[in-house]
């Protein structure tokens, strides 16, 4: 909804000039700012209240106004802070005793949920890869951090941080006979990790060419041409090949096989406490957002299958 082309009052118009001369704004946002003067100035005669009598309490009521009729949370803020300013403005000269838009927030933006992939889709990225232009080495090293990303739901962090063995200053490395990954995770939390059977047999046919490009004494489990400790960047270049090359019809980053994890093992287990602690999160209402795909998976199959589900055009 736009806001009304009328007349502007004589204290708005006066800020404008006061904006375009002394504050010397570009004419975008002077435009910007006479759009959300024209909003203040309708919600006013509709009250009807004077600018000069605003209080807080209306101020509130036409935030609320704006967002009922659509307009986004960023966008709520923007007009709030020309208001906010126009106010301050006329209590700098003495017209007003406060300013009634202090304290008042735009609402919330609303927080969106992590991408996961498909099942069918990430099985598809973890499939082992016979590529002509790619060196074995690289190939299965890339194979095994799949592999750990989506099979432990690891941050990218966390697996570059791994080394080939336990010592006192790994942060952390896989033991493969106790099928376990120890993780150094946020807060420098350490959390043991499952390793499933795929990503075991994925690590040993990686540690078995490993010497083929790690320097000598280099203690990191994920190593670069050049020998040393992969880079997060590095992970998601050639993560985001390994995508393309599985035709995948998305952008796929570390990050999103870590969200492949959590929904994928929810959706199976229902149990949000252990996908709590397998992905580190210290309070479960971080881990919670994962009940929200979990449901997004389960309207999906209601809106394809149930013959009463609404289905779009």
């Amino acid at each position: 909804m736009t806001a009304p082309s009328a007349a502007l009052d004589a204290d708005l118009q006066r800020h404008l000039v006061h904006l375009e001369s002394e504050r010397r704004l570009a004419p975008r946002s002077l435009v910007l700012y006479r759009d959300a003067f024209a909003r203040l100035q309708a919600f006013a005669q509709a009250q009807p209240v004077s600018l000069r009598a605003t209080q807080v309490h209306h101020v509130r009521r036409w935030a609320a106004q704006l967002h009922a009729q659509g307009l986004g949370s960023r966008s709520i803020a923007l007009v709030l802070s020309a208001w906010r300013g126009f106010y301050r403005w006329l209590g700098h000269e003495g017209v007003v005793p406060m300013n009634p838009v202090d304290g008042v927030r735009a609402p919330k933006a609303a927080k969106p949920l992590p991408k996961a992939l498909p099942v069918d889709q990430a099985v598809a990225l973890a499939e082992p890869r016979e590529d002509d232009d790619t060196d074995p080495a690289l190939a299965a090293r890339d194979q095994c951090i799949v592999e750990l990303l989506y099979g432990c739901g690891l941050r990218v962090g966390e697996l570059v941080g791994l080394d080939v063995r336990a010592s006192g200053e790994a942060a952390g490395w896989i033991d493969a006979a106790e099928a376990e990954a120890q993780v150094l995770g946020k807060g420098r939390k350490r959390r043991s990790v499952p390793v499933g059977g795929p990503a075991l047999q994925a690590l040993a046919q990686w540690l078995a060419l490993r010497g083929t490009l790690a320097d000598p004494g280099e203690p990191a489990l994920f190593v670069s041409r050049r020998g040393t400790r992969l880079t997060d960047s590095q992970v998601r270049s050639r993560l985001k090949r390994r995508a393309l090359q599985a035709g995948l019809p998305t952008h796929v980053h570390p990050h999103m096989l870590r969200h492949s994890f959590a929904s994928h093992l929810l959706q199976s287990s229902g149990d949000l406490r252990a996908v709590q602690e397998l992905l580190g999160h210290a309070n479960i209402s971080t881990t919670q957002v994962y009940t929200k795909l979990d449901f997004q998976h389960l309207a999906k199959v209601y809106d394809a299958a149930h013959p009463r589900a609404r289905r779009k055009p």
